[in-house]
Protein backbone atom coordinates (compact mmCIF):
# COMPACT_ATOMS: atom_id res chain seq x y z
CA UNK A 1 0.00 0.00 0.00
CA UNK A 2 1.33 3.44 -0.94
CA UNK A 3 0.71 6.61 1.03
CA UNK A 4 -1.64 7.76 -1.72
CA UNK A 5 -3.60 4.51 -1.34
CA UNK A 6 -3.68 4.97 2.43
CA UNK A 7 -4.93 8.55 2.11
CA UNK A 8 -7.59 7.50 -0.38
CA UNK A 9 -8.85 4.75 1.91
CA UNK A 10 -8.99 7.02 4.95
CA UNK A 11 -10.77 9.83 3.15
CA UNK A 12 -13.40 7.28 2.19
CA UNK A 13 -14.09 6.57 5.86
CA UNK A 14 -15.27 10.10 6.70
CA UNK A 15 -18.79 8.81 7.06
CA UNK A 16 -19.79 9.02 10.71
CA UNK A 17 -21.08 11.95 12.70
CA UNK A 18 -20.59 11.72 16.46
CA UNK A 19 -23.99 11.86 18.13
CA UNK A 20 -25.83 11.19 21.35
CA UNK A 21 -27.81 8.71 19.26
CA UNK A 22 -24.79 6.38 19.16
CA UNK A 23 -24.31 5.37 22.82
CA UNK A 24 -22.31 2.29 21.80
CA UNK A 25 -19.73 4.14 19.72
CA UNK A 26 -16.90 3.04 22.01
CA UNK A 27 -17.73 -0.63 21.37
CA UNK A 28 -16.47 -0.38 17.81
CA UNK A 29 -13.24 1.33 18.86
CA UNK A 30 -12.71 -1.21 21.64
CA UNK A 31 -13.24 -4.06 19.16
CA UNK A 32 -10.76 -2.58 16.71
CA UNK A 33 -8.13 -2.16 19.41
CA UNK A 34 -8.73 -5.69 20.69
CA UNK A 35 -8.13 -7.11 17.21
CA UNK A 36 -4.94 -5.02 17.05
CA UNK A 37 -3.68 -6.48 20.33
CA UNK A 38 -4.71 -3.53 22.54
CA UNK A 39 -1.70 -1.36 21.64
CA UNK A 40 -2.98 1.52 23.80
CA UNK A 41 -2.12 -0.52 26.90
CA UNK A 42 1.55 -1.00 26.00
CA UNK A 43 2.82 2.29 27.52
CA UNK A 44 1.83 4.93 30.08
CA UNK A 45 -0.43 7.69 28.76
CA UNK A 46 -1.47 11.25 29.60
CA UNK A 47 -5.03 12.17 28.52
CA UNK A 48 -5.75 15.77 27.47
CA UNK A 49 -9.28 17.10 26.93
CA UNK A 50 -10.91 20.53 26.92
CA UNK A 51 -12.50 23.01 24.53
CA UNK A 52 -9.42 25.08 23.71
CA UNK A 53 -5.72 24.74 24.35
CA UNK A 54 -5.65 20.96 24.54
CA UNK A 55 -3.38 20.61 21.51
CA UNK A 56 -0.95 23.21 22.86
CA UNK A 57 -1.02 21.68 26.34
CA UNK A 58 -0.48 18.19 24.94
CA UNK A 59 2.52 19.43 22.95
CA UNK A 60 3.98 21.07 26.06
CA UNK A 61 3.62 17.83 28.01
CA UNK A 62 5.20 15.84 25.21
CA UNK A 63 8.15 18.19 24.85
CA UNK A 64 8.92 18.16 28.58
CA UNK A 65 8.84 14.36 28.64
CA UNK A 66 11.11 14.17 25.58
CA UNK A 67 13.65 16.52 27.16
CA UNK A 68 13.64 14.32 30.26
CA UNK A 69 14.89 11.42 28.12
CA UNK A 70 11.58 9.66 27.58
CA UNK A 71 10.74 8.42 24.10
CA UNK A 72 7.37 10.16 23.82
CA UNK A 73 4.44 9.64 21.50
CA UNK A 74 2.01 12.45 20.76
CA UNK A 75 -1.43 12.18 19.16
CA UNK A 76 -3.27 15.42 18.44
CA UNK A 77 -6.03 16.38 16.05
CA UNK A 78 -6.90 17.89 13.68
CA UNK A 79 -3.72 18.05 11.64
CA UNK A 80 -2.56 21.21 9.89
CA UNK A 81 -1.23 19.80 6.62
CA UNK A 82 -0.84 16.01 6.74
CA UNK A 83 -2.50 13.05 8.43
CA UNK A 84 0.98 11.90 9.47
CA UNK A 85 1.05 14.72 12.06
CA UNK A 86 -1.41 12.75 14.20
CA UNK A 87 1.27 10.21 15.16
CA UNK A 88 4.47 11.86 16.33
CA UNK A 89 7.40 10.61 18.40
CA UNK A 90 9.71 13.14 20.05
CA UNK A 91 8.18 15.84 17.85
CA UNK A 92 8.66 14.10 14.49
CA UNK A 93 5.67 12.91 12.48
CA UNK A 94 5.52 9.34 11.24
CA UNK A 95 6.89 9.02 7.70
CA UNK A 96 4.46 8.54 4.83
CA UNK A 97 5.99 5.15 4.05
CA UNK A 98 5.61 3.90 7.62
CA UNK A 99 2.11 5.32 7.80
CA UNK A 100 1.06 3.31 4.76
CA UNK A 101 2.79 0.16 6.05
CA UNK A 102 0.96 0.35 9.37
CA UNK A 103 -2.42 0.94 7.78
CA UNK A 104 -1.89 -2.08 5.55
CA UNK A 105 -0.89 -4.11 8.61
CA UNK A 106 -4.11 -2.97 10.34
CA UNK A 107 -6.46 -3.97 7.51
CA UNK A 108 -7.27 -7.51 8.77
CA UNK A 109 -8.29 -6.04 12.15
CA UNK A 110 -10.31 -3.35 10.40
CA UNK A 111 -12.10 -5.97 8.31
CA UNK A 112 -12.89 -8.12 11.38
CA UNK A 113 -14.22 -5.04 13.19
CA UNK A 114 -16.36 -4.13 10.18
CA UNK A 115 -17.98 -7.56 10.22
CA UNK A 116 -18.84 -7.24 13.91
CA UNK A 117 -19.95 -3.57 13.89
CA UNK A 118 -19.43 -1.12 11.03
CA UNK A 119 -16.28 0.09 9.35
CA UNK A 120 -14.16 2.16 11.76
CA UNK A 121 -14.37 5.86 11.06
CA UNK A 122 -11.63 8.14 9.79
CA UNK A 123 -10.90 9.41 13.31
CA UNK A 124 -10.97 5.96 14.89
CA UNK A 125 -8.61 4.53 12.28
CA UNK A 126 -6.10 7.36 12.62
CA UNK A 127 -6.22 7.11 16.41
CA UNK A 128 -5.70 3.35 16.30
CA UNK A 129 -2.80 3.82 13.88
CA UNK A 130 -1.13 6.17 16.36
CA UNK A 131 -1.62 3.64 19.17
CA UNK A 132 -0.09 0.89 17.00
CA UNK A 133 2.83 3.09 15.96
CA UNK A 134 3.66 4.01 19.55
CA UNK A 135 3.51 0.34 20.59
CA UNK A 136 5.76 -0.76 17.73
CA UNK A 137 8.27 1.96 18.57
CA UNK A 138 8.22 1.08 22.28
CA UNK A 139 7.63 4.61 23.52
CA UNK A 140 8.14 5.30 27.20
CA UNK A 141 4.96 7.38 27.35
CA UNK A 142 2.35 8.90 25.04
CA UNK A 143 0.30 12.08 25.29
CA UNK A 144 -3.17 11.57 23.81
CA UNK A 145 -5.49 14.46 22.95
CA UNK A 146 -9.23 13.90 23.16
CA UNK A 147 -10.94 14.23 19.80
CA UNK A 148 -14.44 15.36 20.78
CA UNK A 149 -15.98 15.72 24.22
CA UNK A 150 -14.73 12.93 26.42
CA UNK A 151 -17.27 10.33 27.50
CA UNK A 152 -17.71 8.63 24.12
CA UNK A 153 -14.46 9.69 22.50
CA UNK A 154 -12.28 6.90 21.17
CA UNK A 155 -9.40 8.00 23.41
CA UNK A 156 -11.46 7.25 26.51
CA UNK A 157 -10.36 3.61 26.37
CA UNK A 158 -6.89 4.44 27.67
CA UNK A 159 -5.95 4.09 31.34
CA UNK A 160 -3.92 7.27 31.85
CA UNK A 161 -1.46 8.30 34.52
CA UNK A 162 -3.08 11.74 34.64
CA UNK A 163 -6.11 13.35 32.98
CA UNK A 164 -6.37 17.00 31.96
CA UNK A 165 -9.36 19.18 31.03
CA UNK A 166 -7.90 22.50 29.96
CA UNK A 167 -11.12 24.51 29.95
CA UNK A 168 -14.75 24.37 28.85
CA UNK A 169 -16.36 26.63 26.24
CA UNK A 170 -19.14 26.51 23.70
CA UNK A 171 -18.15 24.28 20.80
CA UNK A 172 -19.71 21.20 19.17
CA UNK A 173 -22.95 22.21 20.88
CA UNK A 174 -25.06 20.07 18.56
CA UNK A 175 -23.33 17.03 20.06
CA UNK A 176 -22.20 17.95 23.57
CA UNK A 177 -24.94 20.33 24.71
CA UNK A 178 -25.67 24.04 24.54
CA UNK A 179 -24.39 25.19 27.95
CA UNK A 180 -20.93 25.08 29.54
CA UNK A 181 -22.32 22.80 32.24
CA UNK A 182 -23.65 20.22 29.77
CA UNK A 183 -20.42 20.28 27.82
CA UNK A 184 -18.42 19.94 31.05
CA UNK A 185 -20.46 16.86 31.97
CA UNK A 186 -19.40 15.18 28.74
CA UNK A 187 -15.75 16.21 29.07
CA UNK A 188 -15.69 15.01 32.69
CA UNK A 189 -16.35 11.52 31.34
CA UNK A 190 -12.56 11.08 31.07
CA UNK A 191 -12.28 11.06 34.89
CA UNK A 192 -11.00 7.71 36.16
CA UNK A 193 -11.02 6.33 39.72
CA UNK A 194 -7.77 7.13 41.47
CA UNK A 195 -6.26 8.95 38.46
CA UNK A 196 -5.44 12.62 39.13
CA UNK A 197 -7.44 15.08 37.02
CA UNK A 198 -6.06 18.58 36.46
CA UNK A 199 -8.34 21.30 35.08
CA UNK A 200 -8.30 25.00 34.30
CA UNK A 201 -12.09 25.11 33.88
CA UNK A 202 -13.92 27.87 35.74
CA UNK A 203 -17.39 28.71 37.02
CA UNK A 204 -20.22 26.24 36.63
CA UNK A 205 -18.14 24.02 34.34
CA UNK A 206 -15.56 23.56 37.09
CA UNK A 207 -18.31 22.69 39.56
CA UNK A 208 -19.62 19.99 37.22
CA UNK A 209 -16.15 18.50 36.77
CA UNK A 210 -15.46 18.54 40.50
CA UNK A 211 -18.74 16.75 41.24
CA UNK A 212 -17.97 14.14 38.59
CA UNK A 213 -14.56 13.57 40.16
CA UNK A 214 -16.09 13.08 43.60
CA UNK A 215 -18.51 10.50 42.19
CA UNK A 216 -15.76 8.51 40.48
CA UNK A 217 -13.16 8.81 43.21
CA UNK A 218 -10.90 10.96 41.05
CA UNK A 219 -8.42 13.31 42.77
CA UNK A 220 -9.22 16.80 41.40
CA UNK A 221 -6.69 19.62 41.06
CA UNK A 222 -7.71 23.10 39.92
CA UNK A 223 -5.01 25.06 38.12
CA UNK A 224 -6.38 28.33 39.53
CA UNK A 225 -6.04 27.04 43.10
CA UNK A 226 -2.71 25.22 42.81
CA UNK A 227 -0.64 27.58 40.63
CA UNK A 228 0.38 31.23 40.57
CA UNK A 229 1.49 32.72 37.26
CA UNK A 230 3.63 35.86 37.36
CA UNK A 231 4.42 37.62 34.08
CA UNK A 232 7.86 39.12 33.55
CA UNK A 233 9.42 41.42 30.90
CA UNK A 234 9.67 39.45 27.67
CA UNK A 235 11.23 39.43 24.25
CA UNK A 236 9.11 40.83 21.43
CA UNK A 237 8.12 37.46 19.99
CA UNK A 238 7.81 35.35 23.13
CA UNK A 239 6.99 35.62 26.80
CA UNK A 240 8.68 35.06 30.13
CA UNK A 241 6.87 34.24 33.36
CA UNK A 242 7.06 32.12 36.48
CA UNK A 243 4.69 29.35 37.51
CA UNK A 244 4.63 28.55 41.22
CA UNK A 245 3.04 25.34 42.51
CA UNK A 246 3.04 23.85 46.01
CA UNK A 247 6.04 21.76 44.91
CA UNK A 248 8.29 24.16 42.98
CA UNK A 249 8.70 27.39 41.04
CA UNK A 250 9.36 27.26 37.29
CA UNK A 251 11.00 30.10 35.37
CA UNK A 252 9.43 29.77 31.95
CA UNK A 253 10.52 31.26 28.63
CA UNK A 254 7.87 30.46 26.06
CA UNK A 255 8.65 31.18 22.38
CA UNK A 256 4.98 31.65 21.49
CA UNK A 257 2.59 34.56 21.99
CA UNK A 258 -0.75 34.72 23.76
CA UNK A 259 -1.61 35.08 27.42
CA UNK A 260 -3.74 31.95 27.14
CA UNK A 261 -0.53 29.98 26.57
CA UNK A 262 0.58 30.91 30.08
CA UNK A 263 -2.52 29.14 31.41
CA UNK A 264 -1.79 26.16 29.19
CA UNK A 265 1.78 26.05 30.51
CA UNK A 266 0.58 26.18 34.11
CA UNK A 267 -1.87 23.36 33.36
CA UNK A 268 0.86 21.24 31.78
CA UNK A 269 3.24 21.86 34.69
CA UNK A 270 0.67 20.89 37.31
CA UNK A 271 -0.21 17.74 35.35
CA UNK A 272 3.45 16.74 35.06
CA UNK A 273 3.80 17.08 38.82
CA UNK A 274 1.07 14.46 39.27
CA UNK A 275 3.05 11.78 37.43
CA UNK A 276 4.82 8.99 39.25
CA UNK A 277 8.48 9.79 40.05
CA UNK A 278 9.88 7.57 37.28
CA UNK A 279 7.97 9.58 34.67
CA UNK A 280 8.05 13.06 36.13
CA UNK A 281 10.50 15.51 34.51
CA UNK A 282 12.63 17.75 36.72
CA UNK A 283 12.03 21.48 37.01
CA UNK A 284 14.98 22.18 34.69
CA UNK A 285 13.71 19.67 32.13
CA UNK A 286 10.25 21.24 32.13
CA UNK A 287 11.76 24.70 31.71
CA UNK A 288 13.92 23.50 28.79
CA UNK A 289 11.00 21.72 27.15
CA UNK A 290 8.80 24.81 27.25
CA UNK A 291 11.65 27.00 25.98
CA UNK A 292 12.00 24.72 22.94
CA UNK A 293 8.28 24.58 22.19
CA UNK A 294 7.13 24.72 18.58
CA UNK A 295 3.39 25.21 17.92
CA UNK A 296 2.67 25.64 14.21
CA UNK A 297 -0.55 27.54 13.58
CA UNK A 298 -1.01 28.53 17.23
CA UNK A 299 -0.49 32.29 17.54
CA UNK A 300 2.49 31.77 15.26
CA UNK A 301 4.07 35.09 14.28
CA UNK A 302 6.41 35.80 11.39
CA UNK A 303 7.78 39.37 11.40
CA UNK A 304 7.89 41.33 8.16
CA UNK A 305 6.36 44.22 6.24
CA UNK A 306 3.61 43.30 6.73
CA UNK A 307 4.04 40.67 9.42
CA UNK A 308 1.75 37.66 9.51
CA UNK A 309 0.11 35.55 12.24
CA UNK A 310 -1.30 32.06 11.72
CA UNK A 311 -3.72 30.97 14.43
CA UNK A 312 -6.36 28.25 14.37
CA UNK A 313 -9.40 29.88 16.00
CA UNK A 314 -12.50 27.93 15.00
CA UNK A 315 -14.71 28.44 18.05
CA UNK A 316 -15.72 31.51 20.10
CA UNK A 317 -13.35 30.66 22.95
CA UNK A 318 -10.32 30.45 20.65
CA UNK A 319 -11.44 33.59 18.79
CA UNK A 320 -11.60 35.57 22.04
CA UNK A 321 -8.13 34.36 23.01
CA UNK A 322 -6.78 35.44 19.62
CA UNK A 323 -8.36 38.89 19.91
CA UNK A 324 -6.88 39.36 23.39
CA UNK A 325 -3.44 38.23 22.19
CA UNK A 326 -3.52 40.65 19.25
CA UNK A 327 -4.48 43.58 21.51
CA UNK A 328 -1.78 42.71 24.02
CA UNK A 329 1.10 41.92 21.68
CA UNK A 330 0.36 44.36 18.85
CA UNK A 331 -1.38 47.29 20.57
CA UNK A 332 -0.68 49.92 17.91
CA UNK A 333 -1.25 47.82 14.80
CA UNK A 334 -4.10 47.48 12.35
CA UNK A 335 -5.07 44.00 11.21
CA UNK A 336 -6.04 42.44 7.90
CA UNK A 337 -7.87 39.19 8.57
CA UNK A 338 -8.07 36.32 6.09
CA UNK A 339 -10.79 34.01 7.38
CA UNK A 340 -12.68 30.84 6.49
CA UNK A 341 -14.96 29.02 8.92
CA UNK A 342 -16.47 25.56 8.74
CA UNK A 343 -20.19 25.40 8.06
CA UNK A 344 -20.74 23.46 11.29
CA UNK A 345 -19.27 26.21 13.48
CA UNK A 346 -20.88 29.18 15.21
CA UNK A 347 -19.72 31.72 12.65
CA UNK A 348 -21.23 34.76 14.38
CA UNK A 349 -19.72 33.69 17.70
CA UNK A 350 -16.29 33.21 16.14
CA UNK A 351 -16.32 36.57 14.36
CA UNK A 352 -17.71 38.61 17.25
CA UNK A 353 -14.43 39.11 19.22
CA UNK A 354 -12.61 40.33 16.11
CA UNK A 355 -15.15 42.92 15.02
CA UNK A 356 -14.08 45.44 17.67
CA UNK A 357 -10.48 45.36 16.50
CA UNK A 358 -9.06 47.94 14.05
CA UNK A 359 -9.32 45.47 11.21
CA UNK A 360 -10.48 44.71 7.70
CA UNK A 361 -11.59 41.27 6.56
CA UNK A 362 -11.19 39.08 3.50
CA UNK A 363 -13.49 36.05 3.75
CA UNK A 364 -12.68 32.97 1.75
CA UNK A 365 -13.39 29.24 1.61
CA UNK A 366 -11.59 25.91 1.79
CA UNK A 367 -12.05 22.55 0.13
CA UNK A 368 -11.45 19.31 2.03
CA UNK A 369 -13.09 15.92 2.21
CA UNK A 370 -15.82 15.58 4.80
CA UNK A 371 -16.05 19.28 5.71
CA UNK A 372 -18.00 22.12 4.18
CA UNK A 373 -16.87 25.73 4.29
CA UNK A 374 -19.31 28.44 5.30
CA UNK A 375 -20.19 30.71 2.38
CA UNK A 376 -17.84 33.73 2.35
CA UNK A 377 -20.80 35.96 1.54
CA UNK A 378 -22.57 35.02 4.77
CA UNK A 379 -19.43 35.76 6.78
CA UNK A 380 -19.10 39.13 5.06
CA UNK A 381 -22.73 39.96 5.87
CA UNK A 382 -22.13 39.25 9.57
CA UNK A 383 -19.06 41.51 9.58
CA UNK A 384 -20.66 44.31 7.58
CA UNK A 385 -23.71 44.41 9.85
CA UNK A 386 -21.28 45.15 12.69
CA UNK A 387 -19.72 47.98 10.69
CA UNK A 388 -16.57 46.17 9.55
CA UNK A 389 -14.98 46.51 6.12
CA UNK A 390 -15.22 43.14 4.40
CA UNK A 391 -14.84 41.54 1.00
CA UNK A 392 -15.06 38.00 -0.34
CA UNK A 393 -12.53 36.10 -2.44
CA UNK A 394 -13.31 32.42 -2.84
CA UNK A 395 -9.78 31.28 -3.66
CA UNK A 396 -7.78 31.31 -0.39
CA UNK A 397 -4.37 31.95 -1.97
CA UNK A 398 -5.76 34.90 -3.89
CA UNK A 399 -7.43 36.11 -0.68
CA UNK A 400 -4.09 36.12 1.14
CA UNK A 401 -2.31 37.72 -1.79
CA UNK A 402 -4.85 40.54 -1.98
CA UNK A 403 -4.73 41.10 1.78
CA UNK A 404 -0.94 41.38 1.67
CA UNK A 405 -0.99 43.64 -1.37
CA UNK A 406 -3.46 46.08 0.19
CA UNK A 407 -1.89 46.10 3.65
CA UNK A 408 0.50 48.84 4.67
CA UNK A 409 3.86 47.90 6.11
CA UNK A 410 2.71 48.47 9.67
CA UNK A 411 -0.33 46.23 9.27
CA UNK A 412 -0.47 42.65 10.49
CA UNK A 413 -2.01 39.89 8.38
CA UNK A 414 -4.01 37.41 10.49
CA UNK A 415 -4.84 34.06 8.89
CA UNK A 416 -7.36 32.32 11.09
CA UNK A 417 -10.63 30.45 11.47
CA UNK A 418 -10.64 26.91 10.15
CA UNK A 419 -7.73 24.54 10.72
CA UNK A 420 -7.95 23.63 7.03
CA UNK A 421 -7.51 27.22 5.86
CA UNK A 422 -4.77 28.04 8.37
CA UNK A 423 -2.77 24.92 7.59
CA UNK A 424 -3.07 25.25 3.83
CA UNK A 425 -2.15 28.95 3.70
CA UNK A 426 0.66 28.49 6.23
CA UNK A 427 2.22 25.78 4.06
CA UNK A 428 1.81 27.88 0.90
CA UNK A 429 3.18 31.03 2.54
CA UNK A 430 6.27 29.29 3.94
CA UNK A 431 7.06 27.71 0.58
CA UNK A 432 6.36 30.70 -1.67
CA UNK A 433 7.02 33.77 0.50
CA UNK A 434 8.97 33.00 3.68
CA UNK A 435 11.66 30.90 2.01
CA UNK A 436 12.14 33.59 -0.63
CA UNK A 437 12.46 36.29 2.04
CA UNK A 438 15.04 34.20 3.90
CA UNK A 439 17.11 33.81 0.76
Amino acid sequence: MSYADASSYLLGTINETASRRHPNRLDRMATLLRHLGDPHRAYPTLHVGGTSGKGSTATMLSRALTVSGKRTGLHTKPHLTSMTERARIDGSAISEERFAELLEEMMPAIERTTREHERPSYYETLLALAFVYFAHERVDAAVIEVGLGGTLDGTNLIAPEVSIITNVGLDHMEILGDTPELIARDKAGIAKPGVPLVSDATGGARDVIERACRRTGTPFFAVADATTVQERPSEAYGQTFSVATPDATYDVTLPVLGGFQRRNAATAILALEKLQPHLRPSVAEVEQGLAELVLPGRMEYFPGFPGIVFDVAHNPDKAESLAEALRTNFPDRRFAFVVAISESKDAAGVLRPWLDLPATFVFTAFETAGRESERPGRLANIAERAGAVARTISDPIEALTVARRQAEGSHLIVVTGSTFLTGMLREWWIEHVFERLRN
